[in-house]
């Protein structure tokens, strides 16, 4: 059984250090048994956060706060207009990273083609990027830890998001490529709430039952 917890939407930004801590006691009851497999969504209030292969010259010149995570990547950015999820769930023996990032992208790329967008891989890199005029852009990130068998951080999409946080950073140490939303790609405007039934029903497609609920 997986459970789906939507942590805060617009107008309720979820913090970034309380969605971490929401993760942790998450995995916490995942690892011991205790709590079911669970997928958080949100949207944070507007953060920058770092992966452990981040490098100084990555971060914002500006002195602009990081929240340093224990995820893989780089660093890049959260807030208002993009939808977050963290799929704490356990991998399958013998664990496959790899296999579970390939999961996320696809669940990303099946949802921006429910509104005719066309995201795909593109080969030595994550994520899920948009082919455009003015070369590839990225629509959506993945960035994962996995620690006693069970997996968190995990995907953001971009929907409505602004994108000028992102040219304060090197947006995943990634200087020869861009970055686009959902809405600039459809030329309308898309939200993580207009988003998120359809991630949900791809995400948890075959996972029967399924327990929905709202966060306290």
């Amino acid at each position: 059984m997986t459970e789906v917890l939507v942590a805060g939407l617009a107008p309720q930004y979820l913090p970034y250090i309380d969605g971490w801590e929401l993760q942790r006691r998450t995995h916490r009851r995942v690892v011991d048994g205790s709590g079911p497999d669970t997928l958080i969504l949100c949207e944070h209030s507007d953060v920058f956060t770092a992966g452990r292969r981040t490098s100084a010259s990555e971060r914002p010149s500006d002195g602009t706060p990081v929240v340093d995570v224990d995820r893989g990547g780089k660093i890049t950015w959260h807030g208002p207009g993009q939808l977050t999820g963290y799929p704490i769930v356990r991998l399958p023996e013998p664990v496959d990273v790899i296999e579970h990032v390939r999961r996320l992208e696809q669940v990303m790329i099946d949802v921006v083609g429910r509104f005719g967008v066309d995201g795909r891989r593109i080969d030595g890199r994550s994520g899920v990027w948009v082919s455009g005029p003015g070369g590839d852009n990225k629509i959506g990130a993945v960035g994962v830890r996995v620690a006693d068998g069970v997996a968190m951080h995990g995907f953001a999409l971009n929907c409505s998001n602004s994108l000028d946080p992102f040219s304060r950073i090197v947006p995943c140490g990634i200087t020869d490529a861009g970055v686009t939303t959902l809405s600039l790609e459809t030329g309308r405007e898309i939200t993580p709430a207009d988003v998120l039934d359809s991630l949900v029903s791809i995400f948890l497609a075959g996972a029967i039952p399924v327990e929905t609920e709202d966060a306290a």
